[in-house]
This record gives structure tokens, C-alpha cells and sequence, in this order.
């Protein structure tokens, strides 16, 4: 797609140049350079081996400047530029703009590719005009959890998230916590640089501070805060005065007077990273004595790959993501109580001292798995797919940081999936009109976007997108902005650990009831035999039961429907279940249409041909309510949900909506198709997609998604009930009413609708609106029931 968009008035955006896979990473972080050495320095390290990468720290506030400054310094170990703001005053206001002039002064003369990437929110009210090819958040904390968080720090985390092209998060539990709230989020747990702590397996000469110290050391490092539990720290002291608790690292946040002192508790402050190993060296047990509470809740420790590196038995609280990835391990005990942990603790210590070392062979394969190299070739993967998506799909303007157009535009259209993007082509190309598209997420394409993952693998970002159709107009008509590639869908069911087809035909019979059905007919006895007779058919749960009895349907749509609806078959409309139909014959395909493809090169690839065109603008990643009226129309074309444009006035209609977790396996495949269903209730998905399947490419690795369906998020389908449809028809009169507006798709109809209709539906309504416009020079509304009428 062309590039097209208006000068934000910042030097940096006039210095791009193409990217050629070097990055510049403007890093934002509340934690300092020179402070505990953790994820961000890391990481930060990690991309300076190939990329330039500047590290902006907190303010120091000096009394006396004569102006404000800004210190940099380069890291003799890694390369990193630290930068470091020197200011006079406190006042927030005079803050931000001082740091707007530094930011803007020290990237006058970048040139490259600009990758922002943040630790904090709170760094976003002096950066957030930056024009970057790439937004990354790296959650590794909650912060606002922490004591003395800021109180604006949640509504700015809110803007960052939105402001954001990558979500990465410090584990697992950060993960859960936050993918419902960004469409690109991914898990990178804290990693470990191996060879670093396993040089406390050897002959290190332990300090000065420590050797005077006996034995049995149980040692913790890292930073001394709201997070530790003093109260168990000092039970486990007093249960063992013969114990020594070595404990290191910086005391912040909270009154070093608080500490627990015993004779047998020694605070031996900051250490540098490069000389932890040599006090791990000696010590028997390491520890990770953290209080269970909020600030804990989704913390993933460093600590647990580190000490495991040493050699060290580890023995923990229950923190989350502790228990979850290490919990099984022979060398972790997790214990939830101080009586719990001091058993725990013994124990370990036994355990370290016995000859038998298969739960340090244990650890150190799972060490071997990961690396903070490996972390950082996954995340620059991900940037460079976010980079080149960004340099082919511009936005025209941002209405934050740019003046509007003044001009004005015949038609404004409201999203740009299917529906948005087949309008917005056919009244530019066709109708000559000139077009703004504009989309609240960062990208084109809707849920049919699709992008290379960090395996170069192409994964549908909301889950799998099949193409299929029965209408030639259709696929012609798509045919005009991609190749095709012929594949034909197959789904497999998984009951009890068998796969069979889905849906049913006579191959999925014979393998559940081990029979030998041969023919059609005998798979219509068969099916008779256990049908139970409903009339009249009104409910999904109807449909099937009337078609092959209560066994089948239990077994393959009960639970399905219910994990799938939030709801009983019973409580559906028929035309749930009667979407999937079921086989005498051997037909294996879940879809039998005419034509069967997919995009041969991507739905994404695709949407961009059919959006380039010099009449048409792209608007990305903004409310359509904040620019309406900044771009004069005359007509306005919304694909959105209906019931939102019209301020939920008779209330909201219920859709049900998708989480997904993506994820990229080191093996070359993982199941025989390209989607596996879960029927059962005790599996909290419904289906697994393994895309490989669906775009042919060949990989050593593969890349999947699991699919939750959900009450809350962005509305996917609407939930087919007649007190659903008669609260829609109130709004649909709104809409008939609304002159200047057409209302096209899945949510702006509340139809159940495929791609392909959705497609025939938007044709429809443009030749209708082309049809009146030949005929009156006025403004008219294309609705709903008549864009129906001819969809095709």
C-alpha cells in the first residue's frame, strides 16, 4: 500500500529511512541502569549486539542547575547509551516539557528505524508524540500493585496499551492478566544466562563479607522491598540460630528499621551482577521468602533460573508463576506457611548434600530451554513483523498529534474488515468516489488479519479465517486482489483422546462405536435408529437430537455449544447447530462449497490491494467518534456494531466474544489437521488451530492457537435467540430512519454472516447505492433489511 501521511511536525519522522533490520530502540525504564541487574538490562543488552539502543532513565533532581541537561553515557560492557535527565524542578507540568525538549533535542539527528519500547507508563506523557515504526510494551511488573504507585499510573497504563503495537509480558500470570486487553500480546517469562550463575558450580573464591560467615548459608539476592515476607524471615532464623541467612541486595520502599535483626540474618547490601555467582558458591539453600500479596500476585521472579544455574536447591512461597513452572521440580520446594517453609528449607538442604544430583539434571534441562538470546531473537522477530506491517499501512493522519484535513471526503467508512474495506473499493474504483477508511485498531483486514509470527509462520491473529463460497460474483471479485491457494478444510474432534471427523459421517461413526458401516444407507438406519422425533424443531439442542438422538449430540455438541454460547443448545435458535450438518458419506471436508481457498499470501495482502487506490485514505487506530467530525462526508458508510452507533439506546445487544493464546512450538507439527475441536466441557477451549495446515509453508517449528470463547471483549458473534432479534429490529427502524448512513456486516446487521456473505452483502449494497445515486444527487441510507434483500 502507498505511503501516506502528514509531517507530525517532530524532526524524527523526516529522518526515516527504510528499514533494513536495524533498529534504533529508544528504551523507557523506572528502574536504572546501574540499579539490580534484571529483565530490562538483559534484554537491552541482548539487541545492542545488533541494534542501537538508548536506555532513558528516571530524572535526577539537582537543586542549583543553570538549565536542564541531559547526561549520556555509554555502557563499556554492552554499548547501550544511558541517558540520564538532570533537572531543577519537581512541578509535573514543567517536567514534561522540559523532557519533551531533551527527548526531542537527542533525536534530532536518528536516522533509522524507531522502535519505543516501555517499562513504565509513566513515560508516556513526554514521549507519546514520537511518530515510531513500532510501539513495544514490556510489562514485567504490575506496577500499579506496588507500594506508592502513582494514581495515574493505571489510566496511563490504558493509553500505553492503546498506544502499543507488542505487548510483552514477564510471565505467565502477567499474560493472563493483560491478553484480554491488547489483540498482540505474548509471554516471555524471565529468562537466565546460564553460564554466568554456573560458574558458582566451580572453584569461586567467595568474598570477604561472606566467607566469615558459617554454615549452613541459605541466601537470597535482589531487591529488598514490600514484596518480602519479614515475618517469615524471621521464623525461619528463629527456628535455626545453627542457620545463616545471607541476604543480599538494596533495601527500598520500606524502613530499613523494620528488618528483622538476628544474630543469624546477615544484610550484606548491593552487590554487581558479575560477582553474584561468587557468593552463590557458597551458600547451601538459595531462598525466595516473598509475601503472598498483591504486589506478588503476578510477579515472575528472576531468581528461581538463577539460583537453579548456581546449583542451588531453591525454596519458595507459593508465588504463581513460581509453582507453575518450577513447582514440579525436585529441586524447588514451595511452601505457604513459616512452619511449612523451615520444613521446606531442611528438606532442601538435605537434598543438596546427597550424592544423588538427578534434581540438578533435572533443573538444568530446563534451563537448557531457554536464554536470554533466545528471548531477544523471538521479541526482534515480532518487531520486524509489526515494522514491515507498518511501513506498508500508513495512517493518513493522527488527530493527537496532527492537524485534520481540511478537505472534504464523499464518503467516511467505519472499519475496515470485509465489509468496510469491499465498500470503500467499490465506490473508489468503481464509483469514483473519494474515500476515507477509518478503523479503531492499529491495522487493516479486521478479524482476518493475519501476520508472519516470530517462526515466519503466517497465524491469523483472532483465530482461523477458511474461505468459502458458492457464489462465483464473490470469489471473481476477490480474485481481483490475490492468488489462491487450493486447500480444503478439515476439522477432527477429539473424544476421549480419539480423533474422529467432524463433522459426522460415516468414518466418525465406525471408529466411535467400532462398526462397519459401508453404505449410506446404513448409516440413515443407523442414525434413525437413534433420532428422537421433535416437532416442532425450535432449538439448536432440537436440531441435532431430531437428527442422529441424545448420545451423538451430548458427545459432540452439548458441550461445544455450551463452552462456545455460554449457553445450553436448548436456549439457541436452530440455526446454530443446523450450520453443521451431518454425513452418510465418507466426506471428510467440513465445507463442501464450490469454491474452497485460501489468500495466497494472506488476508492482510489482500486487504492492502484492495485499499490501494488514490482515492482511497486509511485512518488507523482511532474512535471513529473522535474524527467523525473532523472529516467533512457526505455519506457515511458503518460497519460497526449497531447498537453502538446508536449510543446503546434500548441497550446492548449480547455478543459472545474470543480470547486466543498463540503460541509457536519447537517441533514441526503438532496435530494431523489444521483445526482440532474440543467438545468436551472439562477442556476450557473449544479448538486448537495449527496453521501450517492452512498456508502450506514447511518449518522446523509450528505455530498454533487456542481458542476460549468469552462473555467480555471485542463482539464476534451475535447470539442467535428471538429476544435478541426483537431488541435488533428496534434498532434497525433507528437505522431505516438514518438518512446519509448505510449499515453494513456482521455487527452493524446483527447477522451470523461468513466472509463471503459478508462480502456479497457489502457488493449489494454498493450497486444499490450507486443505482440511487445515478438516479438523485441526495444522500441516501442503505439499511440493513435491504442490503439483505440483496446480498448475494
Amino acid at each position: 500500500m502507498k505511503l501516506k501521511f502528514v509531517p507530525a511536525g517532530s524532526p524524527f519522522r523526516e529522518n526515516l529511512t527504510a528499514y533494513n533490520g536495524r533498529l534504533n530502540i529508544l528504551c523507557f525504564s523506572h528502574l536504572r541502569w546501574d540499579f539490580v541487574y534484571q529483565r530490562p538490562q538483559h534484554l537491552m543488552a541482548g539487541f545492542a549486539q545488533d541494534h542501537h539502543v538508548l536506555f532513558w532513565e528516571e530524572p535526577i533532581y539537582r537543586d542549583g542547575l543553570n538549565k536542564p541537561t541531559l547526561q549520556s553515557r555509554t555502557c563499556p560492557h554492552t554499548g547501550v547509551t544511558i541517558l540520564t535527565p538532570h533537572i531543577d524542578t519537581q512541578d509535573r507540568d514543567k517536567v514534561t516539557a522540559i523532557l519533551i525538549t531533551l527527548l526531542d533535542e537527542v533525536l534530532t539527528d536518528l536516522r533509522g528505524t524507531l522502535v519505543r519500547w516501555y517499562y513504565t507508563p509513566m513515560m508516556l506523557p513526554f514521549s507519546d508524540h514520537l511518530s515510531a515504526d513500532c510501539t513495544v510494551y514490556d510489562c514485567m511488573d504490575e506496577l500499579s500493585a506496588f507500594r506508592h504507585a502513582p494514581p495515574e499510573l493505571l489510566n496511563l497504563e490504558e493509553k500505553l496499551l492503546a498506544a502499543a503495537d507488542i505487548v510483552f509480558t514477564g510471565g505467565s500470570s502477567l499474560y493472563e492478566a493483560k491478553r484480554d486487553r491488547h489483540s498482540n500480546v505474548h509471554a516471555f517469562p524471565s529468562s537466565i544466562d546460564v553460564a554466568h550463575f554456573a560458574q558458582a558450580r566451580g572453584l569461586l573464591r567467595q568474598p570477604d563479607d561472606q566467607a566469615g560467615i558459617s554454615s549452613p548459608r541459605l541466601g537470597f539476592c535482589g531487591v529488598i522491598d514490600e514484596r518480602m515476607d519479614l515475618g517469615l524471615l524471621a521464623a525461619t532464623a528463629d527456628a535455626h540460630p545453627d542457620w545463616s541467612l545471607v541476604m543480599i541486595g538494596p533495601v527500598v520502599k520500606i524502613d530499613e528499621a523494620d528488618l528483622p535483626q538476628r544474630a543469624n540474618i546477615h544484610y550484606l547490601g548491593s552487590k554487581p551482577y558479575a560477582e553474584l555467582p561468587s557468593y552463590m558458591v557458597g551458600w547451601d539453600v538459595a531462598l525466595m521468602p516473598f509475601a503472598i500479596n498483591e504486589a506478588t500476585r503476578f510477579i515472575s521472579p528472576t531468581k528461581t533460573p538463577e539460583y537453579l544455574a548456581a546449583g542451588c536447591t531453591v525454596v519458595s512461597t507459593a508465588i504463581a508463576d513460581v509453582v507453575r513452572h518450577y513447582g514440579n521440580l525436585a529441586a524447588v520446594e514451595i511452601a505457604s506457611t513459616p512452619q511449612a517453609f523451615v520444613v521446606a528449607c531442611e528438606v532442601a538442604l538435605q537434598r543438596r548434600h546427597n550424592s544423588d544430583t538427578a534434581w540438578r539434571d533435572e533443573a538444568d534441562a530446563i534451563l537448557a530451554q531457554t536464554s536470554w538470546t533466545k528471548t531477544v531473537r523471538k521479541m526482534s522477530a515480532l518487531i520486524a513483523s509489526e515494522v514491515v506491517t507498518h511501513s506498508k499501512v500508513q495512517t493518513v493522519v493522527s488527530p493527537t498529534s496532527w492537524p485534520p484535513k481540511t478537505d472534504r471526503y464523499d464518503v467516511l467508512v467505519v472499519g475496515a474488515g470485509f465489509a468496510g474495506a469491499v465498500m470503500a473499493e467499490r465506490l473508489a474504483r468503481d464509483g469514483g468516489k473519494r474515500v476515507l477508511v477509518v478503523d479503531r485498531r492499529p491495522h487493516i483486514a479486521g478479524n482476518a488479519f493475519d501476520r508472519l509470527d516470530e517462526a515466519g509462520i503466517l497465524m491469523h491473529q483472532y483465530g482461523p479465517h477458511i474461505f468459502h463460497t458458492n457464489s462465483r460474483d464473490v470469489f471473481d471479485y476477490l480474485s481481483g486482489f490475490t492468488e489462491w491457494r487450493e486447500y480444503e478444510h478439515r476439522v477432527l474432534a477429539d473424544v476421549d483422546g480419539k480423533l474422529v471427523p467432524m463433522p459426522i459421517n460415516r468414518t466418525t461413526l465406525n471408529a466411535l462405536y467400532d462398526l462397519d458401516l459401508k453404505t449410506d444407507e446404513d448409516v440413515e438406519a443407523f442414525l434413525a435408529d437413534r433420532a428422537e422425533p421433535i416437532d416442532p424443531i425450535r432449538t439448536s439442542a432440537d436440531v441435532v437430537m431430531s437428527k442422529v438422538g441424545r448420545e451423538l449430540y451430548e458427545t459432540f455438541f452439548q458441550g461445544y455449544t455450551r463452552k462456545q454460547w455460554g449457553m445450553d443448545p436448548s436456549e439457541l435458535d436452530k440455526s446454530v447447530t443446523a450450520r453443521v450438518p451431518t454425513r452418510t458419506n465418507v466426506d471428510d471436508r467440513y465445507f463442501t462449497d464450490t469454491f474452497q481457498a485460501m489468500p495466497l499470501n494472506g488476508y492482510t495482502q489482500m486487504f492492502e490491494r484492495m485499499l490501494d487506490h488514490p482515492n482511497i485514505d486509511v485512518l488507523l487506530g482511532v474512535e471513529y467518534s473522535q474524527v467523525r467530525e473532523s472529516y467533512p462526508h457526505d455519506h457515511l458508510v458503518f460497519t460497526g456494531p449497531i447498537d453502538e452507533y446508536f449510543g446503546y439506546r434500548y441497550g446492548k445487544l449480547p455478543y459472545r466474544s474470543l480470547r486466543f493464546r498463540h503460541e509457536t512450538l519447537s517441533q514441526s507439527s503438532l496435530q494431523p489437521v489444521g483445526v482440532v475441536n474440543y467438545p468436551h466441557e472439562s477442556v476450557p477451549y473449544t479448538r486448537i488451530t495449527e496453521y501450517k495446515h492452512l498456508t502450506g509453508q514447511a518449518s522446523d517449528k509450528t505455530s498454533i492457537t487456542y481458542e476460549y470463547p468469552c462473555d467480555d471483549g471485542d463482539p464476534y458473534y451475535p447470539i442467535p435467540r428471538d429476544e435478541n432479534q426483537v431488541l435488533y429490529k428496534r434498532y434497525e427502524a433507528l437505522a431505516i430512519k438514518e438518512a446519509g448512513v448505510s449499515f453494513v456486516g456482521r455487527l452493524a446487521t446483527y447477522r451470523y454472516y461468513n466472509m463471503d456473505q459478508v462480502v456479497g452483502q457489502a457488493l449489494a449494497t454498493y450497486r444499490r447505492l450507486a443505482l440511487t445515486w445515478e438516479n438523485s444527487s441526495e444522500p441516501v441510507a442503505a439499511t440493513s433489511a435491504n442490503a439483505s434483500k440483496n446480498a448475494a
